[in-house]
């Protein structure tokens, strides 16, 4: 007999708290992973061209990324290696520790040997291991931005729903029309913002999430 099992709603994703490096050799060819947290695809591609830079004289920088708590937005790239030997297996660890937002490259020094395809595979998922290793995983929730617009006149009503719900605020600017930009747990957004479209000449605008 079939029985339905509902999903249950999550609102929060893993990732690693700081850069991290590690270091794997075999045969004369060091690989050098270094683990970088990322929010977005402009911030990686900076760390990677960084890295790029300071290990300029690498003879191959390898690497694979995955961004966003639904974890939709990823790529690797081999970097002159054989197909499916470098970037894949990078990203088959970032997949193995459910981790999101973050870059993983794979720095290549080459020792004078060939390593063959398995011996290449071992060490660029090795030294990407070795990396994250070396991490600290967190959890972090996923969060919803908004802004509040509303006269002076509602302001304690708008500031108590903040105040009660411990919501953090961003930005603020008060005038003749307030606006308070705020940030709510996705878990509570509903029912947050069903608080401020009960008080009347209070609007509300979605501006992103995070």
């Amino acid at each position: 007999m079939f029985t339905f099992v509902p999903m249950l709603f999550t609102d929060t994703y893993l990732t690693i708290a700081k850069p991290s490096e590690a270091i794997f050799r075999d045969r004369a060819s060091k690989f050098i992973g270094i683990a970088m947290p990322v929010s977005s695809e402009q911030e990686m591609k900076q760390a990677l061209e960084a890295i790029k830079k300071k290990y300029f004289d690498a003879t191959h920088h390898c690497y694979a990324f995955r961004l966003g708590f639904d974890k939709t937005a990823f790529r690797f790239n081999d970097d002159g290696e054989p197909s499916g030997t470098a970037g894949r297996p990078i990203f088959g660890q970032i997949q193995s520790k459910d981790v999101t937002n973050v870059l993983i490259v794979v720095v290549r020094y080459y020792g004078g040997t060939k390593l063959g395809v398995s011996g290449l595979i071992n060490a660029y998922k090795t030294a990407a291991k070795d990396a994250l290793e070396a991490n600290t995983i967190i959890e972090r929730t996923v969060n919803d931005v908004y802004e509040v617009f509303f006269d002076y006149a509602h302001m304690n009503d708008v500031m108590r729903i903040l105040k009660d719900e411990n919501v953090e605020q961003r930005a603020h600017h008060f005038d003749t029309e307030c606006r308070i930009e705020f940030m709510v747990r996705k878990l509570h957004t509903e029912r947050i913002t069903g608080m401020f479209t009960h008080l009347k000449d209070v609007r509300l605008t979605y501006i992103n999430t995070i």
